[in-house]
């Protein structure tokens, strides 16, 4: 009987935990809202029990470690839950010793975006890439890379924050304390601001769908306008798609991976935003050989954390039956 590891996806609104095989299988996963509110006593707690739960799904296999995928800022050396935006009261909360002391097996802890992308390059959209880059484009902006199957950190284990390259010093002010990062002109909220200065200008369908009130305007109103072929909204997604383009130029540049791997609500919609931002992508190919990048989707949905997980407590452990991540030579 195979042995498991326990992938475990910690996010803002739920945690996911899955039991998968040193090949890859994913043999059973459940989910539960965090409650972040009530405490992070209460969130290990069920987390403890959720792995409990998905474990003895699978019989009587023996455990060889836990991963864990988290929100950020992490602390990934002192396994700790540092200040997250999305985790309200999990300041500085140790999540892998009370892992560690109650199943006996090694743990690790990784930012949600790296081990998103490193399920994709295990078993997704990026299986046999040498060299694979994750950019996730929702609420905000995260990106990660993974170099021959292994993540790429920073000095002190930092993870690379993509969303907050500067791409506009004139525009909108963002939280980290720049002005015009990618993800302050892409990610969802800045789409709903886009639409809503467009609609002041030139009242159309969008505001329509948001009942005429300015405010409400979001990010879901510019979609389903352009989607009608509403002029206003579809010079949104134009603007959308130029900006998108913009920050990836900037990281291609700068890592020069095979493939772009893109996830997250907005690239739900990214055939809207195509058009434009193939126009200014492909425009920067003197330095940067872009005709040859792969854009592509991610393929493992909500499995992606989970599978990235455990991959990550799968590297750090080494087991002899591991097989390495193929990559194409």
């Amino acid at each position: 009987m195979d042995p498991i590891v326990i992938g475990i996806d910690l996010g803002g609104t739920n945690v996911r935990v899955g039991a998968v095989t040193p090949s890859g299988e994913l043999l059973a996963s459940d989910k539960a809202p965090i409650k972040a509110r009530r405490g992070p006593q209460y969130g290990l707690t069920r987390i403890i029990e959720l792995v409990e739960q998905v474990r003895a799904s699978t019989g009587e296999r023996p455990l060889l470690g836990i991963g864990v995928g988290s929100t950020g800022p992490i602390d990934r050396e002192r396994g700790m839950v540092k200040n997250p935006y999305t985790l309200p009261t999990w300041e500085n909360v140790s999540i892998l010793e009370p892992l560690r002391e109650h199943f006996g097996v090694p743990a690790v802890l990784e930012n949600d975006a790296d081990v998103a992308a490193l399920g994709e390059a295990w078993l997704g959209a990026g299986r046999g890439v040498d060299r694979l880059a994750a950019v996730t484009v929702g609420t905000g902006i995260g990106t990660a890379f993974i170099y021959r199957g292994q993540i790429y950190r920073g000095f002190g284990d930092h993870h690379g924050e993509g969303g907050h390259m500067l791409l506009d010093p004139n525009g909108p002010e963002c939280y980290c304390g720049g002005r015009g990062c990618w993800e302050m002109l892409a990610a969802g909220p800045a789409i709903g601001r886009l639409a809503r200065e467009a609609s002041a200008r030139e009242p159309g369908l969008m505001l329509e769908l948001a009942g005429g009130d300015l405010q409400k305007l979001a990010a879901h109103h510019v979609v389903a306008a352009a989607r009608q072929g509403d002029p206003v909204a579809l010079k949104v997604a134009d603007q959308v798609g130029m900006y998108l383009a913009w920050g990836m130029v900037n990281l291609v540049a700068l890592l020069m991976p095979e493939c772009v791997v893109l996830s997250g609500g907005v690239m739900e919609s990214f055939d809207l935003f195509e058009p434009e931002f193939r126009r200014v992508f492909y425009r920067h190919n003197v330095m940067s050989p872009v005709e040859q990048i792969h854009i592509a989707h991610a393929q493992l949905g909500s499995q992606a954390g989970i599978l990235g997980a455990a991959r990550a407590i799968l590297n750090s452990i080494g087991e002899n039956n591991v097989e390495p991540i193929p990559l194409r030579r």
